[in-house]
């Protein structure tokens, strides 16, 4: 029997009123409350055996656990024409610009106006974390004597990078939005998985051989990290009427 869960929502009144997303799992042993850090989205997860009044009225029970975590939330940020997007942990400018495609010069980002603002902005960034990102990879695997798989970049909401069994290392292209140091440590970070497939204490001390403030760059993706994912390179979706 299918074990995939069974999707609704409920409104959890007040103001203003907050759509809650209700995912029934034959898997969950219990009700699971979250709150999104990068896109305030409230989901609740509940066993497949549950009353659903009795996973609204746990809802209900918390409402204010949820609008204080909705509170602390980063405030969604439109990718377009007129905004200040950071780039290597500087806020740079994004202005109109002549082509079909957007570009970074002289501390600017120009791009050309019209529906596509977003996902050309985003394509710039994917092109320059890549290139970063390759560079930071093949420096610290050569420190390690070690062959890095296939390098992909992608735009996880969960972590900022992976090793895979085989070697593959993925990235989100958002880490180009953060210090450079910052971007670095993650390279490092999977990179030291081609020795250590684990987070034993043998994985951390070889990462901060490569990368010694490790620590210091960890705190700052988790205070910093949800502002980089809250950017919203979708104008498209996002200019569109409700229905």
């Amino acid at each position: 029997m299918s074990s995939k869960p069974t999707v609704s929502t409920h409104v959890l009144p007040g103001d203003p009123p907050v759509e809650v997303v209700l995912r029934r799992n034959r898997r969950a042993k219990r009700f699971s409350l979250r709150v999104s850090r990068t896109d305030g989205r409230v989901s609740l997860s509940l066993p497949a055996w549950a009353p659903e009044a009795e996973a609204l009225a746990f809802l209900h029970d918390r409402a204010d656990w949820v609008r204080h975590h909705l509170d602390r939330a980063p405030a969604p940020q439109l990718a377009r024409i007129g905004a200040s997007i950071p780039v290597c942990g500087v806020l740079r400018p994004v202005i109109e610009g002549a082509g079909r495609t957007a570009r970074f010069a002289d501390g600017t980002i120009h791009v050309p106006a019209g529906p596509r603002e977003g996902p050309r902005l985003r394509a710039l960034l994917t092109a320059l974390a890549r290139e970063r990102l390759s560079r930071a990879v093949a420096v610290h695997a050569q420190s390690l004597g070690r062959v890095p798989g296939r390098l992909t970049l992608r735009d996880p909401r969960s972590r900022w990078g992976s090793c895979s069994a085989r070697g593959d290392l993925m990235f989100s292209w958002r880490l180009i939005m953060a210090p450079p140091a910052v971007l670095d440590y993650v390279a490092a970070h999977e990179v030291a998985h081609l020795a250590e497939m684990n987070h034993s204490p043998a994985f951390w001390s070889l990462c901060r051989r490569l990368c010694p403030e490790t620590d210091a760059h960890r705190r700052w993706l988790r205070a910093q990290g949800p502002a980089l994912l809250a950017w919203n390179f979708d104008t498209e979706r996002e200019d569109q009427a409700p229905c």
